[in-house]
This record gives C-alpha cells, sequence and structure tokens, in this order.
C-alpha cells in the first residue's frame, strides 16, 4: 500500500532535521554583504503579487548584494507546498505565514525564534501585537497587520433588486436568509448571500451562541448543538436558494480570491475580511461595502474582535540569517514597503507605518480602516492561538460540510463526529 504524509506528517518528518539545524542557523550570515539569494513565499490574489513583487524589486535594487525570490500561490495550494519543502529541508528564508500554523511550525522547529535576531526593529510595534506571533517565549512570526471580519455587500446588485441597504446594527442571521432569497428570486443568475464554513466562520457563530472551539489551554470545547446549528444555517441557505447550490459553493470557495463568486459580481453579500476589499473591488472593477456581521444584537456575546492579518516568519534553516534579517526589516519597517502594502495585509501592526500612509489611501483602504474604528467598542478579545493541529480544520470542516450539504448525514450527526475528529487532531 503506498503511503502519501499528509500536511502534519510533512511536518512531523522534517522536526528532526529543522532542530538539529537550528542552531547552526543562528548567526549564519549575521552581517554578511553577500552576494546571497533568498527565497520569499507568500499566498494570495493578483493584486496582493503584484505588489510584493515591486517590493521585491525595490529592495533588490537599494541592496545589489541581496537577490530576493518571489514564490507564490493562492491559499489552498500553499499550505501542502509550504509543508513538502519543510519536509524536503528545502523552505523558504521568508515565510508569509497565517496564525492557524504559527505554532504548528514553531513548536517543530521549522521557524526561527525572532528573538534571537540581533537588529529586529519593532520598536513602533505594541506589545501586545509582537505578543501574538510569540509562542512560550519564542517569537515565530513579526505580525505585519491587523483585520476584521466583516459581510460585503454589493450595492448594484440590491439596486437591481430593489432593496435598501440592511441596518447591520440590528439584523439577524434570519434576516440575513430572507435578503438572500430576496435577491437570488429578484436578480435571476444571481447569488443572494454567501456562508462560509472555515474556522472563522465558526468562531463568529459559536461566540455568538456564547461557546468556543477552543478554551485557553488548547482543549476542544464546542457543544454539539453549537456545530449542528452552524451547519443546519447552511444547509436551509441552500434548499431555499438563499445561498448557491452545494457544487457552486465548493467550486466558489476553492477558486482564488478574484474568481470567487463575490469578486466576480455574482453574489450580493459574502463574509470577507475588512482589509481585503481593495481586492475584492478591484477584481471588477466593483463598489463594494462593508457592513457588520449578523446576528451582533441578539447574540449572548457579540463575535467581533481584531485578528491577527498575518506575520512575517524565518525559515530555522536559512543559511542567510543576516540577509533574512534585513529584508524582514525592510518588509516590517520601510516606507517604500509600507506604501505598497498599505492595508492589503491587514492594518499596519507598526504605528509609524500606520500613521503615515493615512494620507494615502485610497478609497476602499480608507473603507477597511474606517470598519475597524466603527466596531472599536464593540471588538472583544481575540481568541487563543490555535493548537498544534488546529491547522488542518480547514480541510475538516469542508468535509464534513459537503457531508451535511449533499446530504450524505445530518447536521447533528456530523457535529457529533466532527467533535470527536478534532479531540483526536489537537496535540497538547
Amino acid at each position: 500500500m503506498n503511503f502519501m504524509p499528509d500536511r502534519r506528517t510533512y511536518l512531523k518528518l522534517s522536526v528532526l532535521a529543522a532542530s538539529a539545524v537550528g542552531l547552526a542557523a543562528c548567526g549564519s550570515e549575521a552581517g554578511a554583504d553577500g552576494p546571497v539569494t533568498l527565497r520569499f513565499t507568500w499566498w494570495g490574489g493578483d493584486a496582493r503579487h503584484k505588489t510584493t513583487q515591486q517590493i521585491i524589486e525595490k529592495f533588490n535594487m537599494e541592496h545589489p548584494n541581496i537577490t530576493v525570490k518571489g514564490e507564490y500561490s493562492d491559499w489552498t495550494g500553499y499550505w501542502d507546498k509550504l509543508a513538502t519543502q519543510v519536509a524536503g529541508n528545502d523552505a523558504p528564508d521568508i515565510i508569509q505565514m497565517d496564525e492557524k500554523y504559527v505554532r504548528e511550525y514553531g513548536d517543530r522547529g521549522a521557524l526561527l525564534d525572532l528573538n534571537r535576531l540581533e537588529s529586529l526593529e519593532i520598536a513602533d510595534f505594541a506589545p501586545d501585537a509582537v505578543k501574538s506571533g510569540e509562542i512560550d517565549g519564542k517569537l515565530h512570526g513579526l505580525v505585519i497587520g491587523l483585520g476584521t471580519f466583516a459581510i460585503a455587500v454589493n450595492p448594484e446588485i440590491l439596486e437591481k433588486a430593489g432593496i435598501s441597504m440592511p441596518d447591520d446594527k440590528s439584523w439577524s442571521w434570519q434576516d440575513y436568509l430572507e435578503l438572500g432569497s430576496e435577491v437570488s428570486r429578484k436578480v435571476p443568475g444571481s447569488i443572494g448571500i454567501g456562508l462560509g464554513y472555515s474556522d472563522i466562520d465558526l468562531y463568529y457563530w459559536a461566540r455568538q451562541q456564547g461557546d468556543r472551539l477552543y478554551d485557553g489551554e488548547a482543549k476542544v470545547v464546542i457543544k454539539p448543538e453549537t456545530l449542528s446549528s452552524f451547519w443546519q444555517l447552511r444547509l436551509d441557505a441552500s434548499k431555499s436558494g438563499s445561498t448557491d447550490k452545494p457544487a457552486g459553493i465548493f467550486e466558489s470557495a476553492g477558486a482564488p480570491l478574484d474568481q470567487s463568486s463575490l469578486a466576480t459580481g455574482k453574489m450580493a453579500f459574502g463574509g470577507i475580511f475588512n482589509t481585503q476589499l481593495p481586492a475584492y473591488n478591484a477584481a471588477k472593477g466593483q463598489d463594494l461595502k462593508l457592513l457588520r456581521i449578523p446576528g451582533e444584537a441578539q447574540a449572548k456575546e457579540r463575535a467581533a474582535y481584531y485578528k491577527s492579518s498575518m506575520f512575517w516568519s524565518l525559515s530555522a534553516r536559512t543559511k542567510h540569517q543576516g540577509a533574512a534579517e534585513t529584508f524582514l526589516n525592510y518588509l516590517s519597517n520601510s516606507q517604500e514597503a509600507g506604501d505598497l502594502i498599505l492595508t492589503e495585509r491587514g492594518i499596519p501592526a507598526n504605528a509609524k507605518i500606520r500613521e503615515s500612509i493615512t494620507g494615502k489611501l485610497g478609497p476602499e483602504d480608507t473603507a477597511a480602516v474606517e470598519f475597524s474604528n466603527a466596531i472599536a467598542e464593540e471588538a472583544r478579545p481575540a481568541p487563543p492561538i490555535t493548537p498544534v493541529g488546529g491547522s488542518i480544520i480547514e480541510s475538516i470542516l469542508a468535509r464534513y460540510m459537503a457531508d451535511v450539504l449533499f446530504e450524505k448525514t445530518t447536521p447533528v450527526s456530523a457535529a457529533t463526529a466532527f467533535i470527536e475528529e478534532i479531540k483526536t487532531t489537537i496535540q497538547r
């Protein structure tokens, strides 16, 4: 029988190799003047790829002895590729890292402890923001920006349907479903609402029910009824025509951002992070607006919070630590990089950069910042960092979502099975 290791197995296979070279990597090339070549990897859509390539070109011109080469993909394939590279001792030097994977890679020795860098510039970062990438005293990721989840609405579709902009301070999930049905009925060929099934979607739902997925000790604590109601809402929406049919839901979810139903102007309402607004609008020249998540007014507990959008990490195996540190400082602190990134990777965690770009923001970036400011008094603390093993929750949720939508199982049965599976997946 052929054995095909999954992402977690790849990481397990690589941990000993990564740990073995950890000390050798630290200090390697510190102060070196090259010439060296660095590999830099990130995920994202076309807008992010273009601006990141511009940053690389500017850096390379200013540092002739360091050549940065970019490697990128969309979210769907990014993590499988990275896991394969780490397992093969071929990890890129600089890695764009997501919160769900910081502990996964950090605990297994694949990421450099940034606290050991000699000249990392973090004076303009709030201490709490820096700590968001810290695990057991080791800084495995330097936070890039902050974002919050929102509903993007397409005013053009609403106008065609003769529907007024909803009041996002009071609307409920039932209101959301009814709006979806109305849009789908009045605007043929359109999709009323999007209902995601990611861990972010689940976290918001659970918190509104007064529940949690994990507690502070990395234990799975979510109640079966919370999960079953999460899936039941999505099943009801698909059956009623509020949202797309199951096949369309998964096709859009697996597409790059600029090819999703919301980005291509086919969907009236859909969940995004506020800082993704420019990319969604650029995809089809739209003018999407941001609204609060439904159900906040009726919730047992408000769900909104500021999420660390992503992090910059360095491979523990980099052979060019000094050069990698130079590029990391450029990404995090230079005005040139800040002017290009703006809010695309989150509202900058670097306070100096955040202040400097305020007058340079276009309408979409300004709207993203204004939305973050608007919910400031409503926002709650961020959830605990995802435990080891939790990075594969996306694929597990997708599998159960498919089983429920295609009616291979019931939401109640899926909830029980999911909890048992995720408990065996989490390592404490």
